[in-house]
């Protein structure tokens, strides 16, 4: 399995109407995409840090919505409420519970 950690620095502020953003466009988004297994989204809400986790079948799956334009959609839906660009790795994931 492999992971997409993308940190975000949004507006605290907008951080609740960016969350319903993601909840009602993004999440039934990525549902769609192939070898997707799963989200976890962290917040801050004092400093409007948020983390997301995306969690995928394989490294073709995750580097798939890459190449696609499908991340880069997702992302640019966040755009008015984020301070800047977001940071964004990759993992393999190593451990289930």
């Amino acid at each position: 399995m492999y992971a997409r950690v993308t940190t975000f620095q949004i507006e605290p502020t907008k951080l609740d109407e960016a969350l319903e953003v993601s909840r009602s466009s993004i999440l039934p988004a990525m549902k769609q995409q192939r070898g997707f297994k799963g989200v976890l989204t962290l917040v801050d809400r004092h400093t409007g840090k948020a983390t997301s986790i995306t969690l995928w079948e394989t490294e073709a799956d995750l580097k798939a919505g890459e190449s696609s334009g499908y991340y880069q959609q997702q992302v640019g839906k966040l755009a008015s409420f984020v301070a800047a660009p977001p940071a964004r790795e990759t993992y393999e994931a190593t451990l289930d519970l």
